[in-house]
This record gives C-alpha cells, structure tokens and sequence, in this order.
C-alpha cells in the first residue's frame, strides 16, 4: 500500500475513533436530559396529583406500602435535576410513620409478655420495639432535614411559604422533626438528632396560620410546652390552649390536634383525660365525617389515638381494643337496665 494510501487509511481511523467517542458522549447527554426531564415531570406530577390525591384517601396502611417502595424511587431523580426536598419530607415522614406503627406493635407484645411473665418474649419484644424505633428516628430525621434544605433551619426568620403545598410540607417538616427526636429517646440510640429540634419548631410553628391548619400549629407548640419543663411562657397554660386547638381541628373535621391533646396528656400520666380525649374523637368521627381534602391527616389522626387505645387496653386486660369499641374503656360504668313493668302486676 503506498503511503497517502496509508495516511487516509490512519485519518479513516482516527475520524471513526473521533465519531465513536462523540457519539457515545452525545448518548450520555441525551439519556441524562431524558432522565431530568422525566424527573422533573414526576415531581411536578407527584406535586400537583399524587400527593393531593393520597390526602382524599383514608388507607394509612396503603400509604405505608407506597412510600416505601416508591421512596427512593423518586429521591435518585435527585442525582440527575434538582433535589426534591419537599417531596422528601413528605415521603420520608410517611415512612417514618409506617416504622412507628411497627414499633407500637411490639410494645403491644412486650405489655403481652409482660402480663403472661414471659422474660424471653418480653425482653425479644423490647429489643425489637427500640430497633423499629431507630428505624423511625432515621427515617424522620431525613425529613426534618429535608425540610431544613428546602426552606431554611426552623425557628428563625418565617420562610416564604408560598402556597398550600408548601405550608403543609413545613408542618410535616416540623412534625418529622419533633417525632425523630421522640423517636431517638425511646430507641435509647443515639443518632444525631440536635437535642434543641422541639424549641426550634415550637418558634417555627407560628409561621402557619393556625385557624387555616386545623389548630395543629398551636397544639405543637402546646404540647411542647406541657412536656418540657420550663418551658411555658410566662401567662400561658397549656392544656387550655390543646383544648381550644382541638376545638378549631372538630370545626374544621380535620382532627389533628386530638393527637396532640392525648400524647401530651399521656406524657403526663393524665390517664382519664386520654380516655376522655379518646372517647370525644370517637363521637366526633360518629358525628361527622373528615373534611374530604384531608380525609387521611383525620384517619391517621383516628389510627394514632387506636395505638393509645389499644396500649392502654392492654395494659389492662392483656387484649387490643375489642372490635367496635373504640372510645370505650373496660372499666366503664355499664348502664343500668331499663326498668321494666309486668302488665299482669298492673291487672
């Protein structure tokens, strides 16, 4: 082959080697604005549908289900379009809610223990309590931090919140916050939770709208009052304060504050103001249905305090709360029978 032959037959292969590497290079950009587009329209989609379309739904467990599997699904979109933080609290706090019912759970079989004096099923039913526990910790903690990446550290200067989406995903910002903290102290695990998270979201909570919010921003702020010593300014009282809440979130039939209401009392040992908060949820879910924009906050409102019931219950008489007695108690006065009257007496 003579030279110039051989010349073109390099250049051939250089410019094959030039287009191959191109080529391959315009792939990856084209995969990567592909992948950014469709995690852009998920976002936006998971926004402005999935999320508002879950809140019309009253299956808690279903929503456990869903935010774990779909979780880091939606959360790797994050490597290729912008962090989705509000989506993470929301996401994470469902996650940690599911890891929370499973931590009640095994304390329902360790009281279970407990009674029958079972050592072994008890000590198993503790160890795996605290383990669910720290899952739970874990789990709201990414949501609290979430939240901090999307809108600021709470408890400084209000951040701009700008629509309904926004303020709701600062509540369950705060809640998350507050929950992984709560979380941390029954797991007896450390993992990092900044020990100061509830003063931070009792002077956050005053940047929702109260009347707007079912009454739950105050309840927050009440119940860390009436759990922390020192804690209550000067003037306040507490437990009038989660009554009133509670009032606001029966008006709005959005029943969130009832939680509040019943935790604080029970942290308190306030044992037959938790019945009386329990046996009032009850009537009210009776009487009128959850408002249907919320109809899940309401449920799991119901779910949470049917954990308080079911502890107590338990406690009590080594059972759950029997079906169709929630907002009863086994020590409640049975009601007299009817007197009646024998129509030959009267003859």
């Amino acid at each position: 082959m003579r030279g110039d032959q051989r010349q073109a037959v390099r250049w051939l292969r250089h410019v094959l080697v030039v287009m191959l590497v191109l080529g391959i290079t315009g792939c990856a950009q084209v995969r990567k604005m592909m992948y950014k587009t469709t995690g852009d329209v998920m976002f936006m989609f998971a926004e402005e549908v999935q999320v508002p379309y879950m809140l019309t739904t009253d299956d808690v467990d279903m929503n456990c289900g869903m935010s774990r599997s779909l979780t880091p699904l939606l959360m790797s979109f994050g490597e290729v379009t912008a962090a989705p933080d509000k989506l993470g609290v929301m996401v994470y706090s469902s996650a940690g809610i599911c890891a929370e019912a499973r931590a009640r759970e095994e304390n329902l079989r360790y009281l279970r223990a407990i009674k029958a004096q079972d050592a072994n099923e008890a000590e198993d039913a503790l160890a795996a309590q605290k383990r669910w526990h720290v899952v739970a910790a874990k789990r709201n903690f990414v949501a609290y931090k979430h939240l901090v990446s999307a809108f600021g550290e709470p408890g400084g200067e209000c951040p701009a919140l700008d629509n309904e989406f926004d303020q709701l995903i600062y509540l369950m910002g705060l809640l998350s916050g507050l929950q992984a903290l709560n979380n941390e102290i029954a797991s007896t695990t450390a993992i990092g939770v900044p020990k100061n998270v509830a003063a931070k979201a009792e002077r956050a909570s005053s940047c929702l709208d109260d009347n707007r919010w079912w009454g739950a921003p105050m309840a927050l702020k009440a119940t860390i009052w009436a759990m922390l010593p020192g804690a209550t300014p000067k003037g306040e009282d507490p437990w009038l304060r989660l009554e009133n809440a509670a009032k606001k979130g029966e008006r709005a039939r959005v029943r969130l504050a009832h939680v509040f209401w019943a935790l604080a009392a029970y942290s308190q040992g306030k044992t037959d103001l938790v019945k009386d908060i329990i046996r009032r949820h009850a009537k009210e879910k009776q009487k009128h249905m959850a408002k249907p924009q919320y109809r899940f906050v309401d449920e799991l409102a119901t779910q949470i305090l049917m954990a308080l019931s079911d502890e107590m219950w338990t406690e009590a008489t080594g059972h759950r709360t029997p079906i169709g007695a929630f907002g009863t108690f086994w020590d409640d006065q049975k009601a007299a029978p009817a007197e009646t009257i024998n129509l030959d007496d009267l003859l």
